[in-house]
């Protein structure tokens, strides 16, 4: 069986099974140039239907990985083949051990020099085969980009971790795509606050409950809101079934 993709709304979304991770990531180690893997959750699909760079980054992406919930729904009440929900932070640290396992090498980008010290060393102690070639603060003057592009492109890790301070989230690869050698890209926002132990990871009960908004809802109440693009996208999963019809 090989990774399928499927189309929800227009917007990509892949099928990859758990046992078929690992060797996902080792070809996409082999596959020259830049490389880029999206965490997608049901409001980047809906940000992914419009024109704009998120929206070719997510086309353009050799993995697209869905993560919420409600991806899977749609996927099942639109008749399609349902993919593989994944928590981010369990992903991100399945794909590091297979990249320990082979001895792969890792780059850090984001979060404050004190939460990025403690994440080096927390990884450097979880992974200890996994070679860290280097690291970068978030929110970093622009004239520091230049700078930091170069050490990725020299260091050429297998994996750029993007996290917390990195104003272009998911685009920030793909807005420099011809800049780098070979490399997968990751943005995951919480993962740095997490490995410093400074954000508290979603349960995994909660996760596979579909119910993590919540606690998004309880750090920012205004969020809340988010009911009204929500109702849209059920909105568009009927009229997209009866146009099916």
């Amino acid at each position: 069986m090989s990774i399928e993709r499927i189309e929800i709304l227009g917007v990509p979304v892949d099928i990859c099974p758990e046992e078929f991770l690992e060797t996902e990531i080792l070809e996409l180690l082999i596959k020259p140039g830049t490389k880029q893997i999206v965490f997608l959750s049901v409001w980047g699909l809906l940000k992914a239907r419009r024109k704009n760079d998120f929206a070719e980054c997510v086309k353009r992406a050799d993995l697209v990985i869905p993560i919420s919930k409600s991806i899977l729904k749609a996927a099942s009440f639109l008749k399609m083949n349902v993919p593989v929900r994944y928590n981010p932070f369990t992903a991100l640290i399945n794909i590091l051990t297979v990249l320990d396992s082979h001895r792969k090498t890792f780059y850090i980008l984001g979060g404050k020099k004190k939460s990025l010290q403690k994440t080096y060393g927390n990884v450097r102690k979880t992974f200890p085969d996994l070679q860290i070639v280097g690291r970068y603060v978030g929110y970093y003057p622009k004239n520091q980009e230049d700078n930091i592009v170069q050490a990725i492109y020299k260091a050429s890790p297998s994996l750029v971790l993007l996290s917390e301070g990195i104003k272009e989230k998911d685009c920030w690869a793909f807005n420099r795509y011809n800049r780098f050698s070979s490399s997968i890209f990751i943005y995951y926002r919480d993962a740095i606050g997490i490995f410093s132990d400074q954000v508290r990871r979603v349960k995994e009960s909660t996760f596979n409950a579909g119910r993590e908004i919540w606690n998004e809802i309880l750090k920012n109440p205004l969020k809340i809101f988010l009911i009204f693009p929500y109702l849209y996208f059920k909105i568009l999963l009927v009229w997209h079934r009866i146009l099916k019809k």
